[in-house]
């Protein structure tokens, strides 16, 4: 069904491509998505969607008459002229990020003066320059590029999109009427618009999530001097977040940052400083606080529990964040392992992310309810924070476990009520 929008083409159907697809969707656009992938296109032909994103399906379903998945690229290249690239950039061995797939894209790619290729795979600074040098190369200098970096949070991608608190846009001289038409795809959204050079785009979506990440590194650190003096992080965190130049956004201590985005582009920020003859020297700080924060959390069980050989310990939760099946870079798996290092046996609970967790998980004990993951137990760590755990009836809890210790990953429970009811807690950060 035509709506007299402008068609759009989505290349790579995963978490930022189908959010992306259904959101243009419900903006009133023909949408043409293309995948590699035909077991995924398959399903997603069938109506079912593969990817655990609150308000994605219903979205999905809705807009199902504008949203066409194809294996091939030719349909999508024959609909619409702006192709939105959403494909995996992740992080190699070395901290780069892997371009692999945006340069099959490319290669892929006729030469053709109707398309243009708009970025919004993470890319380190310097990727749209070389996407222009290999066009010209491979004489497919009539595609123009345009930078479109996504700001979506897992958990909240939908809303985060349709209601965005900015757009940035990076282009060249040569990309300028392509750079105008993205621009009037997201007028319906009423928010600001950072029109700039590609270079410079690149380095926005980079240098935000490496903040944000700094943020959680330097509160973890405040919390454990906290520790140390017998000050409470949430009231530090409180007192200085009425600050606007600090803000509360955050500021919340925990057992470190996980997911798609902010390991992946601190590291590849501190890598494109290291290529570039710099030393990001902050950032190396940022990601050694964060890897030591999840080991932290043996030495609060150590501390109540002496040797952890034979000790069996409840991980609830496994995502990396709650409202989402996300593994990558979650502390369930580094505290897993080193759970199992130190002898313990592991048990776990996750209400979504148990299928993906068996893929970075092995040796534990995979259970069905919180109440069953705390049957027989030394301890339990509270890892992700759902919402579910907030309600957990603590009296039966006490009574399925062997020995009440919460270590409480998130600072998610109330300690005085959780001491009510007969527990050792252990916070992050709290006295």
């Amino acid at each position: 069904m035509s709506t007299g929008q402008s068609p759009i083409g989505i290349i790579g159907v995963g978490w930022v491509g189908l959010v992306s697809a259904a959101c243009f969707a419900e903006l009133g656009h023909e949408v043409w998505c293309r995948d590699i992938d035909a077991d995924r296109i398959a399903e997603l032909q069938s109506g079912n969607v593969p990817i655990f994103e609150p308000g994605l399906p219903e979205l999905v379903t809705k807009n199902s008459d504008r949203l066409h998945f194809e294996k091939d690229l030719a349909p999508v290249l024959e609909h619409a002229r702006l192709l939105f690239v959403c494909v995996d950039t992740p992080p190699t061995y070395s901290g780069d990020a892997d371009l692999s797939r945006v340069n099959a894209v490319v290669e892929e790619l006729p030469a053709s003066s109707k398309h243009a290729l708009v970025m919004k795979s993470t890319v380190p600074v310097g990727t749209g320059a070389a996407i222009e040098r290999r066009f010209r190369e491979l004489g497919k200098s009539g595609l123009t590029y345009v930078s479109n970096p996504e700001f979506l949070k897992e958990g909240s991608a939908v809303n985060d999109f349709l209601h965005p608190d900015r757009i940035v846009i990076g282009s060249e001289e040569n990309a300028t009427d392509a750079a105008d038409e993205v621009a009037k795809l997201y007028e319906p959204l009423r928010c600001s618009i950072v029109r700039t050079d590609v270079a410079s785009a690149e380095m926005i979506k980079l240098a935000s999530n490496a903040f944000l990440a700094t943020k959680i590194s330097f509160i973890n650190e405040i919390a454990n001097v906290c520790e140390e003096v017998g000050a409470d992080v949430g009231e530090v965190a409180s007192g200085m977040g009425l600050d606007p130049r600090i803000g509360r956004h955050f500021l919340n201590a925990g057992i470190g940052y996980g997911g798609s985005c902010f390991p992946k582009d601190v590291s590849a920020l501190k890598q494109l400083a290291g290529n570039s003859g710099y030393h990001f020297q902050l950032l190396n700080a940022v990601i050694e606080v964060n890897e030591l924060q999840k080991r932290r959390v043996v030495n609060k069980l150590k501390k109540h529990l002496g040797s952890l050989v034979g000790k069996q310990i409840a991980l609830l939760g496994l995502a990396f964040k709650p409202n989402t099946d996300d593994m990558r870079e979650a502390s369930s798996v580094v505290l897993a392992a080193r759970l199992q290092g130190e002898g313990a046996r592991v048990k776990a609970y996750d209400p979504v992310a148990e299928d993906r967790a068996h893929e970075l998980i092995t040796g534990a004990e995979m259970c069905d309810s919180p109440l069953e993951v705390l049957a027989g137990v030394d301890a339990a760590v509270i890892v992700t924070e759902w919402s579910e755990f907030l309600d957990l009836d603590l009296k039966e809890a006490r009574k399925a476990m062997s020995n009440p210790l919460i270590v409480d990953g998130r600072n998610l429970l109330d300690p005085g009520r959780v001491r009510d009811a007969g527990f050792v807690y252990e916070g992050i950060g709290r006295p």
